[in-house]
């Protein structure tokens, strides 16, 4: 049994997140705030006890103190999973180490994902690797003005997906190689692998058939290919391997593209 508490200024949205939470057996709801500073006074007297919070699902925007307020006050901290209907604070939760960052309004599927990889997070025997609020920052299905974020070094960087030539994967991590609109060739390396990379480009509504894997090591945008040459994608002066485990599945691709 995990213990969570929730912290949520706006009744109808705490009711919600109240009834979400009672769906899911395994976790143990302590409390409702409606107020940061109660629930700081909360758990501090948890903490004091020796009966720390596991999960707090709090919103950003709240009276008195925000939630990104009561997160840098806080020296121990649950598992934090915000909820909040402004995807520009995802930037200064990640500084913040959050977990997990739900935009409002929040569905039940979405609430059951987070709340199944907190569960593994928290009962695991090994860590595993947050891959924390990164796939929640797309915010448009129009290739034309979609993003993502990725961790660069100490920095997150926002990279347009109309912008993404090709993706090459390094081991452990991923290499993304980017044209702007002024032509210019960037390179972010960033501490990813290639798969939850393919499922980001894949999640929060961004089209999935503007990028096709191709290789083991390589996730091409279908807007970059410059020419097909029998073994090789052409995108500018480099060529991109077709492996025969991705052959079938990338011919089917420009076949439905050519229709379309």
């Amino acid at each position: 049994m995990l213990s969570c508490i929730i912290i949520e200024d706006e009744p109808l949205a705490r009711n919600l997140m109240e009834a979400y939470v009672k769906k899911v057996p395994h976790l143990n709801l302590l409390k409702s705030f409606s107020s940061s500073l109660a629930a700081l006074d909360f758990l501090r007297e948890k903490t004091a006890a020796g009966v720390p919070v596991d999960i707090l699902f709090s919103d950003i925007q709240m009276p008195e103190i925000t939630g990104i307020t009561l997160l840098k006050i806080l020296q121990k901290k649950p598992l934090v999973i915000l909820t909040t209907a402004y995807s520009e604070y995802a930037l200064e939760g990640y500084e913040l180490e959050v977990f997990d960052y739900l935009l409002k309004p929040i569905s039940l599927e979405r609430f059951l994902k987070a709340v199944e990889k907190a569960t593994i997070r928290l009962t695991a025997t090994q860590p595993i690797v947050q891959e924390k609020i990164v796939q929640e920052v797309t915010v448009n299905s129009d290739s034309s003005h979609g993003f993502i974020f990725v961790k660069d070094g100490t920095k997150l960087v926002k990279i347009r997906l109309n912008e993404i030539q090709y993706i090459e994967g390094l081991k452990d991590y991923v290499c993304i190689h980017t044209k702007d609109k002024d032509a210019t060739l960037k390179k972010i390396v960033t501490l990813q692998t290639m798969k939850s990379l393919e499922s980001q480009l894949s999640a929060g509504g961004v089209p999935y058939n503007q990028f096709i894997r191709v290789h083991n090591s390589y996730i091409i945008a279908f807007d970059a290919i410059d020419a097909i040459d029998k073994e090789k994608i052409q995108i500018g002066k480099n060529f991109i391997p077709i492996s025969d485990t991705y052959r079938k599945a990338f011919k089917e691709f420009i076949e439905k593209k050519q229709v379309s």
